[in-house]
C-alpha cells in the first residue's frame, strides 16, 4: 500500500463517528489526489480557485470539493456551480455574493462562518461579537441559496497544547450558543470545522466534525 493510502487510512481510523476528513490537497499534484481517491477518500479541500478549477475538471465527478481558504467575492462565480461547501465565510458581503451566484447556478451552497479564535492578526474571521451582530442585524435569513451549516476556526500556530485546546473549546462553546440562539430547529447547522495536521487530535476531543488534514497525508507542500 502506498504512503498516501496508508496515511488516509491512519487518519480516518482516528475519527469518531460523525466526523469527516477533509484531505487538504492544495499545492499537491493531481496524481497525489488520485492516490487518495483510490484509497477511498472523496472529500478534498482546496484554497485557490484557479487550481481548484483545473483539478475539478480533471478528476472524478463524485469528489466533494470544499473551499477552505480566504475567498474573494470576484472568484465565487467560478466555483458556485460545483462546490460542496465553503468553509471560510468571513463577511456578510461574501455570504450574500455566494447566495447570488448559487441562485444563478440553481444550487444551495452550505457555508461555514469563519471565527477568529487565534492570537494571530494574520488570520481572517468574525469575532464572536461581530458574528452575533451579523446574525442579529443582517438579512441573512432571506438568502435562500446559501445555508449556514456551522462554524470554522483555526487555532494559534503554537506548540502550546493548552492554548490550542482553550481556543477550540471556546469555538465549540460559541457554536453551542449560536445553535441555541439562532438555529434551534435547523438540522443543517451542525458542522464545526477545526483542526489541521498538527492539532486535529485536540480538535477532535473538543468536538470538531470536519478536520482539515494536508501535510500529514500528502507530505509537505510543493509551492
Amino acid at each position: 500500500m502506498n504512503d498516501i493510502a496508508t496515511k488516509i487510512k491512519e487518519v480516518a481510523g482516528e475519527l469518531p463517528e460523525g466526523t469527516r476528513l477533509v484531505a487538504v490537497s492544495k499545492f499537491h499534484p493531481e496524481e497525489a489526489l488520485r492516490e487518495a481517491y483510490d484509497a477511498g477518500q472523496r472529500l478534498f479541500g482546496e484554497s485557490r480557485e484557479q487550481e481548484l478549477s483545473v483539478k475539478q475538471a480533471a478528476l472524478p465527478k463524485d469528489i466533494e470539493w470544499h473551499f477552505i481558504g480566504h475567498l474573494q467575492t470576484n472568484k465565487v462565480k467560478y466555483i458556485a456551480p460545483y462546490i460542496a461547501m465553503i468553509h471560510a465565510v468571513d463577511t456578510y458581503r461574501l455570504l450574500a455574493e455566494i447566495d447570488r451566484q448559487a441562485a444563478k447556478a440553481g444550487r444551495i451552497i452550505p457555508c461555514l462562518l469563519e471565527i477568529h479564535i487565534a492570537q494571530e492578526e494574520s488570520k481572517y474571521g468574525f469575532s464572536f461579537d461581530s458574528c452575533r451582530d451579523m446574525l442579529r442585524h443582517e438579512d441573512w435569513a432571506s438568502l435562500h441559496n446559501v445555508r449556514i451549516a456551522g462554524l470554522m476556526g483555526m487555532a494559534t500556530n503554537t506548540d502550546d497544547e493548552s492554548l490550542i485546546r482553550k481556543e477550540f473549546a471556546s469555538l465549540k462553546h460559541f457554536f453551542d450558543e449560536l445553535k441555541q440562539t439562532f438555529f434551534p430547529t435547523d438540522s443543517s447547522f451542525k458542522e464545526l470545522s477545526m483542526g489541521m495536521s498538527h492539532d486535529y487530535p485536540i480538535a477532535l476531543q473538543e468536538g470538531s466534525t470536519l478536520v482539515r488534514v494536508g501535510s500529514k497525508i500528502f507530505g509537505e507542500r510543493i509551492y
